[in-house]
């Protein structure tokens, strides 16, 4: 099973479809998907690692926060990703994540720029399970 795959939408944004065989596993194929927006992620090692934590009201506001925490750790530290394990529950109707993301400070010559993400959107953002799959659609805002 491919982990992403791109879609073609407009030129100011860029979108992805993400699949998993559970919800933690979709939701890592999607930050592993915005990074690879970003960069090549092949080259990116695991020399330092952040734990994230993020909450939601519902799982598309959960994915949401976990995409905006990684994306500070981007626009704060420099840093990029290339690796990521999370844990999701659910207490009192809330959602929420405890994850690990692994890479490294961003290497303009090691790690292939591509196009920086500004913004993740909400703009038809839909998780779905389907035949026992996990299926995202993000878009984010280049």
């Amino acid at each position: 099973m491919k982990k992403f795959e791109f879609i073609d939408i407009t030129t100011a944004d860029v979108a992805f479809l993400a699949y998993g065989k559970s919800l933690e596993e979709v939701f890592e194929n999607s930050a592993l998907a915005m990074f690879e927006v970003m960069v090549n992620t092949s080259k990116v090692e695991k020399k330092e690692e952040r734990r994230i934590e993020a909450k939601g009201f519902d799982l598309e506001s959960l994915l949401f926060d976990w995409l905006n925490e990684l994306l500070f750790f981007y626009g704060s530290e420099n840093l990029v990703f290339s690796e990521f394990k999370v844990k999701i529950g659910k207490k009192n109707e809330e959602f929420f994540l405890e994850g690990i993301a692994k890479g490294e400070k961003f290497d303009e010559k090691k790690h292939e720029p591509k196009t920086e993400v500004k913004a993740v959107t909400y703009h038809k953002m839909k998780i779905k399970k389907e035949d026992g799959i996990w299926k995202v659609r993000v878009i984010l805002d280049i």
